[in-house]
């Protein structure tokens, strides 16, 4: 079969990088056996930039894509990173600097959650910026999370995303699409040809762990994200329909692991996938 690289998403890395710097754990995650990375929530500073360099160079980890903000949330709060409303040209170079062609938003600017109309304007401007960075080489994504499955006229505010844009890519995540009320392997299928980034994230419903709270406090708690492979979702048949859809970089994202190290979970994911046939994925 045709394959797709399997990857990390950064994100859950942060606090490791924040407490001693990205090179070290560029070098677990190769001795893991990684070779793609997602770079989210991690500063752009010349010395990452520098760290991303040497990761591809001596390492062997290809930096497939990384993350901005839109705009500032209000004028007195300002996104805590680069925004393609105040930082293009700087977001332009370091993607350049480190041979990246897909830049993605990971979430909508909440003041456009507010309503289906405020989230369609949002993604007006995010069409209108994929084709400005398409004519520097970058492809742009958008990440959804389970907002944008609010139905509005008959559907999904996401599939109406999709189809008033034309160069925007959207970045779909197995997770959020069950959270959010979705097949995710037909819904997949629904964005043929936009989706060449795929989030792997499992689901799965945890246990009690305050029996003193009110019935009605504990169900949403109960629903975790989990290690790929150890959740309900069926992973081989969603990786299959992102590749047959266009996906060509699957990248683990947990946001929690609920006490577990995050090196012990991201093994876990790799042990699962290279039972499920994935090993010459990595």
């Amino acid at each position: 079969m045709e394959k797709g690289k399997i990857g990390v998403q950064m994100m859950m890395l942060k606090e490791e990088i924040r407490r001693g710097g990205m090179r070290p754990a560029m070098e677990k995650l190769a001795g893991l056996g990684y070779h793609a990375v997602e770079v989210s929530q991690i500063p752009m500073t010349p010395e990452n930039i520098r760290e991303l360099q040497y990761a591809d160079q001596n390492l062997g980890i290809q930096t497939v894509s990384m993350s901005c903000g839109l705009e500032d949330l209000s004028p007195d709060y300002k996104y805590p990173g680069d925004t393609l409303a105040n930082d293009f040209n700087k977001i332009v170079e370091d993607c350049q600097a480190v041979n990246c062609g897909i830049l993605r938003i990971g979430m909508l600017p909440l003041r456009s959650a507010v309503s289906p109309e405020k989230m369609m304007e949002m993604i007006q401007r995010c069409e209108e910026y994929a084709a400005a960075l398409k004519t520097h080489g970058i492809d742009f994504y958008y990440h959804a999370h389970t907002m944008e499955f609010y139905r509005w006229k008959g559907k999904p505010v996401l599939t109406h995303m999709k189809e008033q844009t034309k160069v925007l890519g959207f970045e779909l995540d197995s997770h959020w699409m069950w959270r959010g009320g979705v097949d995710p392997v037909s819904y997949i299928r629904s964005f043929q040809g936009r989706v060449r980034l795929l989030h792997l994230k499992d689901y799965r419903i945890g246990l009690v762990s305050d029996p003193t709270r009110m019935p009605s406090d504990i169900f949403g708690p109960l629903e975790e994200f989990a290690e790929v492979g150890e959740g309900c979702l069926d992973m081989p048949a969603i990786i299959q329909a992102g590749l047959e859809s266009g996906s060509e970089y699957f990248l683990i994202e947990q946001d929690k692991q609920y006490g577990r190290n995050v090196y012990d979970s991201l093994r876990m994911s790799r042990d699962n996938l290279i039972k499920m046939g994935y090993a010459d994925w990595f």
